[in-house]
Order: structure tokens, then C-alpha cells, then sequence
């Protein structure tokens, strides 16, 4: 309710509401386990988004002061649009509000973790967009720059699954924020497949129960097809060429390049090249390497074997999904 109250608004004030009714409706889910981790990331994540919601309320009425419109497409006040893009960085994750996002998630379990990871940063993406027009475009490229770098360099020293997803979709924020000025339709395409392979990701480790590196090794003796499609969807999510996750960035770089952008372009490129080293390393954990030594956690032995067919339609959309690119093309 709280993400279609925001995207479809066209006023600040219900705007601002959708984003609290999000926000109060995923604590309960975050501390539902009742274990001291959860509440502390419930707290955390309330203290940041009651902080970011205030700044938009506040970027709104500023701009409302001064142009008599609350409208969310006329925001033309320089000083608002430079607060609200600072309160919509601080509700996604961007560096340098990106600090709560790991611990939050860390905190959550799999299937929260996939909500706060799609689901909930729709509908802030969704009013950068409504406001992509009066957007600075050399503060949106640093922070995109920034969370991209800060997103591969400090996803390479985790040893926890949802840890190295939080540091990955603070990449892919950077991807998506760095071209919103310029196609914010790229954007868009960019989140939702995006979605789909993080999606994948979260419901296969979920089936698996899979939570830190050490039991995504010994995970391919349970399902071995499931952990062999998960290395696929990994590898698809670093970017790499014959999957689907090239996709977006391919037409980054390339409506980068056409506005003249092409060392911002080629600098983002490289720094994704930091979080396809984690990506990788995930992905020999899941299928191509045994573990070097013994494990010292008991052994789960009562796995769910049972076939889901909802993972089996993402992960193929998420892997196969290229040879449509020139479709996507034609509707972008």
C-alpha cells in the first residue's frame, strides 16, 4: 500500500505518507525473530528513514515556500532539490548514507532482506525520477561514483552472504543513480531486472539455508542443480556478457558515452570490476571449489528438497534474458 500510495502521488504530503506507511510496515517483519541482532537493526532502520522521510517533508516545504507548488514534478528550488536528493540517497543506501544498510540487513532474515533489498527502494527510485529534471547531475555522479567504488571495495572482506548483497545492491544503486539525469527509463530497467536477479538470489539461499560462506560450501551436496543455477544467476548479477545482467549496463555505458560522459562511464566500469572479484568468489564457493578443510558447524541434514517453481522462472529470466535486449530497446 505504502509503495503504490508514493508512485502514484503527485503531491509531496502523500508522497511522504506512502513512504511511512513502507517504512512502519517492514519493522515488524525485521524484528520479528525477537533476537537482539534484529531489534538493533530495527532501530537503526527506523532512526534512518524517520530521519530521510523528515528531510523530504522538509525539501517540500521549502520548495513550497518559495514557488507556491507542491507539485513533486516542479521542484525547481536549487537548495530543495540538493536536500531531497540527500534524504533519497539516505533512504536507498547511497554512499555516504550508506552505513545503515549492511548492518540492517545483516540483521534481517532472507525473505525481509529480499523486501528491503527490491520492494522498498522502489519508491524512492520513483521519486528521483518524478524529479529527474531538476536533479544536480554532478552531485547524482559523485555519489554514483562513490557508491560503486565503496560498494565492490568493501564487499571484498565479507564473510556473511547478506552482507556482500547489501554491499551489491549499493553498487547497482550507483549504476542506477548515475544515469537517472540523463534516461531515467534506463533506470527503471536497470532496478527491475535488477529485482529479478536479487529476487533469485535471496529465495535460493532461502531454500538452501545458506547464511555465511562457510555453509554455501558445503551447500552442492543437498541441491546441486539449484547451486549450479545459483552460480549462473551470480555471475549474471557481477554483469557478465552472455547474461542477463550485462544488459543494463551495456546501455549505460553506451547512453553515457552519447552525452559525453565517457570518464564517468569508463571510471564505473572499472570500479565494478572490484564487485564481480566477490561475485566471483561466491560463485566458486557454490559450485566450482570443495571446501579446503573440515567445517567445524553441524552438518544440515534436513534440507527442503522440495522444487519451487517460482525460483526456476526468475533464475531463467535472470540468466537468459539478453537475446530480448533489442525488444527492450525498441520499448526504452
Amino acid at each position: 500500500l505504502g509503495t503504490t500510495i508514493t508512485i502514484s502521488s503527485n503531491h509531496w504530503i502523500m508522497a511522504w505518507t506512502g513512504l511511512e506507511i513502507n517504512t512502519l510496515a517492514i519493522l515488524p517483519l525485521i524484528s520479528k525473530s525477537h533476537h537482539p541482532r534484529a531489534i538493533e537493526a530495527a532501530t537503526k532502520y527506523f532512526l534512518t528513514q524517520a530521519a530521510a522521510s523528515a528531510l523530504v517533508l522538509f525539501s517540500s516545504m521549502t520548495n513550497a515556500w518559495h514557488t507556491g507548488q507542491w507539485d513533486i514534478t516542479q521542484l525547481t528550488h536549487p537548495t530543495s532539490s540538493l536536500i531531497l536528493t540527500s534524504a533519497i540517497a539516505m533512504k536507498l543506501g547511497l554512499v555516504p548514507f550508506h552505513f545503515w544498510f549492511p548492518e540492517v540487513l545483516q540483521g534481517s532474515p532472507l525473505t525481509t532482506g529480499l523486501l528491503l533489498s527490491t520492494i522498498m527502494k522502489l519508491p524512492p527510485i520513483t521519486l528521483l525520477y518524478m524529479t529527474s529534471p531538476s536533479l544536480n547531475p554532478t552531485l547524482l555522479t559523485t555519489l554514483a561514483i562513490l557508491s560503486t567504488a565503496l560498494g565492490g571495495w568493501m564487499g571484498l572482506n565479507q564473510t556473511q552472504v547478506r552482507k556482500i548483497l547489501a554491499f551489491s545492491s549499493i553498487s547497482h544503486l550507483g549504476w542506477m543513480a548515475v544515469i537517472i539525469i540523463y534516461n531515467p527509463k534506463l533506470t527503471l530497467l536497470n532496478f527491475y531486472l535488477y529485482a529479478m536477479m536479487t529476487a533469485t538470489i535471496f529465495l535460493t539461499l532461502n531454500t538452501i539455508k545458506v547464511l555465511k560462506l562457510s555453509t554455501l560450501m558445503t551447500a552442492w551436496t543437498k541441491v546441486p542443480a539449484l547451486n549450479a543455477m545459483l552460480l549462473l544467476t551470480l555471475l549474471s548479477l557481477a554483469g557478465l556478457p552472455p547474461l542477463t545482467g550485462f544488459l543494463p549496463k551495456w546501455l549505460i555505458i553506451q547512453e553515457l558515452t552519447k552525452q559525453d560522459m565517457a570518464p564517468a562511464a569508463t571510471l564505473i566500469s572499472l570500479l565494478s570490476l572490484l564487485s564481480l572479484f566477490f561475485y566471483l568468489r561466491l560463485a566458486y564457493c557454490t559450485t566450482i571449489t570443495l571446501p579446503p578443510h573440515t567445517t567445524n558447524h553441524m552438518k544440515q541434514w534436513r534440507t527442503n528438497k522440495s522444487t519451487s517453481i517460482t525460483i526456476a522462472i526468475l533464475t531463467t529470466m535472470s540468466v537468459m534474458l539478453l537475446p530480448i535486449s533489442p525488444m527492450i530497446l525498441t520499448i526504452v
